[in-house]
């Protein structure tokens, strides 16, 4: 009998190790879905050369004096934002750039490749807006890259769409049978990066968000030195956000706001 329960113990732990494997060498592919970006892309008017990939994308109202720059979801043809960043910050230039491996952008996705083409992007920005400021909104995976950024360039507003302290914990929320905050690769720890971010955040999270629960969104917000303006929208989950009451209007306002000096 012992012998027996030994040798189910063994099977059930190689199957445990076996399956932590199997998640380990395919995290990105729960984290990344650029397959749902590739179809349907309106030709583009942007190229960033970053080191051995060519990063396409978007620049709508071009040539006036601030800018935003977007960052999408993990399966979010960033596209698709265009008409209303155009609508919603006509006194911007508004910038969309595919990530690595979306759209029609070149490489591969990965944290560390995210967070430096977001720098690359910022500088570019930067040098076609030198008297303007710079706000950068990031939805979702998005507000991960977005956080890395402000916390490394002067951004003179941040709104995070749906965000999370980190995705190591977020991950770990999911699949709590797994040892995942061990074997996650990209993590974007936003409240480690935001520790020391000081300008205004603007945080927007969905009442019923089954994908990023309330506990991540606050606890980000906990986190930050300076208290965030928090809009919660009733009636919306993590993907049906962005067509709640308001979602607009409190991006909109917040960004339209006086600029403080960078």
């Amino acid at each position: 009998m012992f012998k027996t329960l030994l040798g189910l113990l063994l099977i059930l732990a190689l199957l445990y190790a076996a399956l932590s494997a199997w998640v380990f060498f395919r995290q990105r592919d729960f984290i990344y879905f650029p397959q749902f970006t590739h179809a349907d892309l309106p030709p583009t008017n942007l190229e960033l050369p970053v080191e051995d990939v060519v990063l396409r994308g978007w620049v709508v109202n071009p040539g006036k004096r601030d800018a935003v720059i977007y960052f999408g979801g993990n399966a979010e043809p960033v596209q698709a934002m265009r008409a209303e960043l155009a609508q919603w910050f006509p006194g911007h230039s508004s910038y969309l750039v595919a990530y690595r491996g979306y759209g029609a952008s070149d490489g591969v996705p990965g944290e560390r490749a995210l967070t430096a083409d977001a720098l690359a992007l910022y500088d570019l920005v930067r040098s076609r807006h030198r008297d303007g400021s710079i706000t950068v909104i990031g939805r979702s995976l998005g507000s991960g890259v977005a956080s890395h950024l402000a916390a490394r360039r002067p951004v003179a507003r941040l709104v995070l769409v749906t965000p999370f302290d980190s995705m190591a914990r977020l991950a770990q929320a999911h699949y709590s049978f797994l040892p995942v905050r061990w074997l996650l690769r990209d993590r974007y720890e936003s409240a480690r990066h935001l520790r020391h971010y000081r300008g205004p955040v603007l945080i927007v999270r969905a009442s019923n968000d089954r994908i990023v629960p309330v506990e991540r969104t606050m606890q980000l917000a906990e986190a930050l030195p300076v208290r965030p303006q928090v809009v919660a929208l009733p009636g919306t989950d993590h993907n049906t956000l962005s067509y709640g009451p308001g979602y607009r209007q409190a991006i909109v306002d917040f960004v339209n706001r006086q600029d403080p000096p960078e």
